[in-house]
């Protein structure tokens, strides 16, 4: 790893939510040292209402966020991805583009707000339950240092975070 900007991937199915957040996040906490992208393998083309409404309340830049399909970054003149996270199984196990650069990849599966039924109250809470998953998850690797790890032992970490942070706090 160099001591340049760490550009991530966060990979879900509609690249409508998590993936949306997560990018949100990481773009503000990982400022300086990360730089966050997100897409979908079957994009819905529009970003969950409820996921920007919690963004823009927690102050999150959404100027950024739109649907799209994760072949924009498997191009030529994508940018070259140190991380790629996905964060739903079904993507997981779908074939994905070959990425270019090989990045480190982990599941970090969460999840998916937008599948939730119930009142209001329930559905914000539900987005409001990936939020906190997400920033948790994305605290650690922020904070890893990525400088005094060798490969093996950063692909363990970010395994471990996707595993540890997936209990309720």
């Amino acid at each position: 790893m160099s001591d340049n900007v760490y550009n991530v991937l966060f990979l879900c199915n509609a690249n409508s939510a998590r993936s949306i957040m997560a990018e949100a996040i990481l773009n503000r906490i990982g400022a300086g040292k990360f730089k966050a992208f997100s897409a979908g393998s079957r994009p819905k083309g529009e970003v969950n209402p409820y996921g920007l409404q919690l963004l823009e309340s927690l102050n999150h830049d959404t100027s950024f966020a739109r649907s799209k399909g994760w072949d924009e970054f498997a191009e030529p003149d994508a940018p070259e991805m140190n991380f790629i996270f996905t964060l739903c199984d079904t993507t997981a196990n779908e074939s994905c583009p070959i990425w270019p650069g090989h990045p480190m990849t982990a599941l970090w599966s969460i999840p998916d707000p937008a599948k939730a039924e119930g009142t209001e109250a329930e559905l914000h809470l539900a987005f409001a339950d990936a939020y906190r998953m997400l920033n948790n998850r994305i605290s650690l690797l922020v904070n890893l240092r990525m400088d005094a790890l060798d490969h093996l032992a950063l692909q363990q970490h970010l395994d471990e975070i996707g595993r540890d942070t997936a209990k309720p706090n």
